[in-house]
């Protein structure tokens, strides 16, 4: 199944999504990537997803293609223009899929714009509350890197993310590269998410909710049990194995739990 890429004129400028998929019966499905990653990070799951519903995933301003309209990244900034996104397709209803920074835009928009989201897929995201956010301001920059004349600063990158990344798998690294060298700014997704104050709006979140833990993701495992905590509606689904990268490590067992969810639904 083909995907099809193209431009949307918003209010940041220009936006860049990807779609695959023909089926209008049913709402669409919006899938929001983490940082500094873009729509790529879904290549693969697209054309899953794509045979069933039609599915979008959007580069968020800022990232992949999109452009940011120099706005101050936020993640209410970016839940807005995937707002604006929906407004341009025409897309009245969607139900969201996203995945670490993904995820918490995808609270947000269900928290700020309810009537356009019906459900959400939490993949690998993290609960921001206040000892959250107290214990990222005593880490390091997670994907930083000083730039240097011979190049090193490109092999800094690739190693800063290796340990959370399956062996064997040099292209999940490559993709990850490539979107980080995009990106002006390759933490301002990491210091959104950092900041962002969820304790504040996840009860309004009153969407069917289901939380995909990656077994083996360090970073956003232990959360979910808090976040079906706050979202009692929610349950959660473990993928075996799954790090990091998830979507595009293991895309098959990803559009399978998302798909089988969507199924629940009335």
């Amino acid at each position: 199944m083909s995907i099809r890429r193209a431009f949307a004129e918003l209010s940041v400028g220009q936006v860049h999504y990807a779609a695959c998929g023909n089926d209008f019966r049913a709402p669409a499905v919006l899938l929001l990537h983490q940082s500094p990653r873009s729509w790529a990070e879904y290549r693969a799951v697209l054309p899953l997803i794509g045979m069933h519903r039609r599915a979008i995933a959007m580069d968020t301003a800022g990232f992949g293609d999109s452009a940011d309209g120099g706005v101050p990244a936020s993640i209410g900034q970016w839940a807005r223009v995937a707002c604006e996104l929906l407004d341009a397709l025409g897309v009245a209803q969607v139900d969201v899929v996203g995945h670490h920074t993904g995820g918490v835009i995808a609270v947000e928009l269900a928290a700020a714009f309810p009537e356009r989201v019906r459900s959400l897929v939490l993949s690998s995201t993290p609960y921001t509350d206040e000892p959250f956010r107290k214990a990222r301001a005593q880490r390091p920059p997670i994907d930083e890197v000083a730039p240097s004349d011979d190049g090193s600063h490109l092999a800094a990158l690739w190693q800063k993310r290796q340990g959370f990344y399956p062996p064997g798998r040099p292209d999940l690294l490559e993709a990850f590269v490539l979107d980080a060298l995009k990106v002006a700014r390759v933490e301002e997704g990491h210091r959104a998410v950092a900041s962002y104050r969820m304790e504040e709006c996840i009860g309004r979140v009153v969407q069917p909710v289901l939380i995909v833990r990656a077994t083996e993701d360090p970073f956003a495992s232990p959360h979910a049990v808090e976040l079906q905590h706050h979202l009692p509606q929610a349950r959660i689904v473990d993928i075996e194995g799954g790090m990091v990268p998830l979507p595009d490590q293991m895309p098959e067992a990803f559009a399978q739990a998302v798909l089988d969810f969507l199924a629940t639904l009335p």
